[in-house]
């Protein structure tokens, strides 16, 4: 969808009373933020799952993928650095009381309710967690932000095999909202649009889900393949430092945060269905039914390229094969998927609108995903995909405690 036609205010300049609406409802999210802690959000919490807010990182890059997702690009349309801290108070401040859950304020008779009551009229927490993350335009002259732009966060260019629609590509600022169930991820995208409405506009959106695995492991794809089942282990720090937050040569402000590549992939289905599953298979380089390599027997199997130089088991041009060659000058390169599926109906000709919705995390773009993607050139997947989206944004560090807010750091 592009968000470039919903009823957010134009780009250009706006109106005082516009710019005066927008600050006084941050002041209004403030006390909503107090009253849902006060009246009872902890007991809300305890009756549904609730995602950590607080911390160095955002907390959703860690956390695996939950069934449902929307992925939103916006324009920033805030004047002036205060505006934009003020945006991005409030944007946290309606992320914490969001993924927290309880009761939302009321705002008497007269007044518009604070909440659109779809949830019912206590918020669930629900496993909700809200990603916030800065694109390169964002550190362009309007915020005198240009000194402070991380060292590695560039506008995505096409890549070989690309047919990239300007409407549906970067933004000066992503949010991810994700949670176990549609309407709580609609919810909160409402929400934030509502009390940020003066302050950024939408640019794109595609909204993603990710299926149950089947029968188990790593969820699938619309192809029928697992996605993700090479991710490095989460649960180690020192891998995570290595290959997923930002280093000590970018600037202090973006200690804790991680740079964020986002591509909007649609499959060719109809076509793909016409594939024999060997043939399948060999393009990716893994079984279908259990997500093995062809030369294993489980999911988590390593290949071994080594007793296959030739790729008579594993063709050379396969995509695990040529996404990570499993060498010791290639293991550095390795990313963190968080990708779900999306569906959008039909396009013009009648055609299923469906795929990827691909998102990874890692240290260093060029020397991650871009390097990879490039590895991808020409391979024979590329014959039934057509990225079209995305971009590249660098995902801001982590709320430390309740005072803190996303982009603090950068705009102290």
């Amino acid at each position: 969808m592009n968000g470039r036609q919903g009823a957010g205010a134009p780009r250009g300049r706006r109106t005082a009373s516009t710019r005066r609406g927008f600050l006084r409802g941050t002041a209004v999210v403030g006390a909503g933020l107090v009253a849902g802690d006060a009246a009872g959000g902890a007991a809300a919490a305890s009756a549904t799952p609730r995602v950590p807010f607080h911390g160095a990182h955002q907390t959703a890059i860690l956390t695996p993928p939950r069934p449902a997702s929307a992925f939103v690009s916006f324009d920033v349309t805030a004047e002036n650095r205060g505006e934009l801290a003020d945006l991005l108070r409030t944007v946290t401040t309606r992320a914490r009381f969001l993924t927290a859950g309880g009761p939302p304020p009321s705002a008497g008779i007269t007044a518009p309710p604070t909440d659109s009551g779809t949830l019912g009229p206590e918020v669930p927490a629900d496993g909700l967690t809200v990603t916030v993350a800065a694109g390169a335009s964002l550190f362009d002259d309007r915020f005198g932000l240009a000194k402070a732009r991380p060292r590695r966060l560039v506008t995505m260019e096409p890549f070989a095999d690309d047919d990239l629609d300007p409407d549906q590509c970067h933004g000066d600022l992503s949010v991810q909202f994700c949670a176990r169930r549609q309407d709580t991820v609609l919810h909160a995208l409402r929400d934030v649009a509502r009390h940020t409405r003066g302050g950024m506009r939408a640019r794109w959106r595609v909204d993603g889900f990710s299926g149950a695995p089947r029968p188990s492991g790593t969820p699938r794809n619309h192809m029928g393949f697992k996605d993700g089942t090479a991710n490095p282990d989460t649960a180690d720090r020192r891998e995570m430092d290595r290959l997923v937050w930002a280093g000590d040569d970018e600037p202090a402000w973006a200690s804790g945060g991680s740079y964020q590549a986002v591509r909007l992939i649609r499959m060719l289905v109809e076509f793909w269905d016409r594939v024999s599953l060997t043939e399948q298979e060999r393009m990716f380089g893994r079984r279908r039914d259990n997500g093995a390599p062809l030369d294993g027997s489980h999911e988590h199997d390593e290949p071994h390229y080594a007793q296959d130089p030739k790729g008579d088991v594993i063709p050379l041009d396969s995509h695990i094969r040529t996404a990570n060659p499993r060498t010791a000058t290639t293991e550095g390169r390795r990313i963190l998927r968080r990708s779900y599926n999306y569906d959008r109906g039909l396009d013009s000709n009648g055609n299923l609108d469906m795929g990827l919705l691909f998102c990874c995390y890692q240290r260093d773009l060029e020397r991650q995903f871009v390097t990879v993607q490039k590895s991808l050139a020409g391979e024979p997947l590329t014959d039934y995909i057509s990225p079209f989206g995305g971009g590249y944004f660098f995902a801001l560090p982590g709320v430390r405690n309740q005072h803190d807010w996303l982009g603090r750091a950068l705009l102290s």
